[in-house]
């Protein structure tokens, strides 16, 4: 049965849609991931560094004295009426003079004076990548990598938790981890029967023990799931038993994710659906223009 070809303005909708959605998504997962920082870290922090601020500046008197220039206000207690006129001036009216407290007052003041908003998330950002560049550096010396791995030993003793940061870290490691070392070769196998070929990525030469009982060379192969390559399973199977195929781990990993949708151009069958084809050509172009541009910043920084 043929299928009827898309009409000219739903085809034209689901092209747009393809141009737009990338781009989109990619914000929204940026977005995302600010919100969760900002939250559950920037938050806290700045009313943490406020709280520190207000509490070190703070100038609260019962009664007013003549030496000291206090605000009058009529519920007391007195306050410098610098910091009260500070506050009287905000265009946002955030707090309310008559009824505030003397430290919800100094806390707004502290905010339009020291923390302000834009600052606090410029100097946070630039801590909070210096920060990772440390962790980095300190999880990859000796004594960084063996605490870590006694941290993570009592986190998997935790029931329940150890369920999530298990799960957790396996999307973490595939979003940011370096693939390319991780994965020697993309293979296809037979898997999870005979006659049905799946994708592989080969992780090294299996145990010894598998090798002297089967009498050929064994290899490891991690077999993904789509459409979170993050997850599958790992098997042994004779090297012999395998097709090697000539494609990059990154090729193959968006074959997973798109669950088959994606195949590159060089693996591309006479038979493909025009929107594999397409997809196929668009990925094609892409990449060599990012190894001409690639190309042209290094022989730029030679003749540097």
């Amino acid at each position: 049965m043929s299928k009827n070809p898309p009409k000219p303005f739903r085809a034209a909708i689901l092209r747009g849609l393809g141009v737009v959605l990338p781009p989109l998504l990619t914000i929204a997962l940026f977005i995302w991931a600010w919100s969760m920082i900002n939250n559950y870290i920037l938050r806290p922090v700045d009313w943490l560094a406020r709280t520190v601020v207000v509490a070190s500046i703070s100038d609260i008197q019962d009664e007013k004295t003549e030496t000291a220039n206090h605000a009058i206000r009529e519920n007391g207690p007195y306050i410098p009426y610098m910091v009260y006129q500070q506050v009287s001036e905000d265009e946002e009216r955030v707090v309310d003079l008559s009824t505030a407290t003397p430290e919800e007052i100094y806390d707004r003041y502290v905010t339009l004076v020291y923390l302000k908003p834009w600052l606090v998330a410029v100097v946070f950002m630039v801590v909070f990548i210096i920060a990772l560049y440390f962790i980095g550096e300190l999880l990859a010396a000796k004594f960084g990598r063996f605490a870590f791995v006694q941290v993570e030993k009592i986190i998997n003793r935790i029931p329940l938790i150890r369920n999530v940061y298990s799960s957790v870290k396996q999307v973490t490691d595939f979003l940011v981890g370096d693939h390319d070392m991780e994965f020697n070769q993309v293979v296809a196998v037979q898997y999870p029967s005979a006659g049905i070929w799946s994708i592989g990525f080969v992780t090294g030469s299996s145990m010894r023990g598998v090798r002297d009982h089967v009498g050929e060379e064994m290899i490891s192969v991690l077999m993904p799931t789509s459409p979170m390559p993050a997850t599958g399973f790992t098997v042994t199977v004779p090297k012999s038993k395998t097709v090697e195929l000539d494609l990059t781990i990154d090729q193959a990993i968006q074959f997973v994710v798109s669950c088959g949708v994606v195949v590159p151009f060089s693996q591309l069958c006479d038979d493909a659906s025009p929107g594999q084809q397409e997809v196929a050509v668009r990925n094609s172009v892409e990449a060599m223009l990012g190894h001409d541009v690639g190309k042209a910043e290094s022989e730029t920084e030679l003749d540097g």
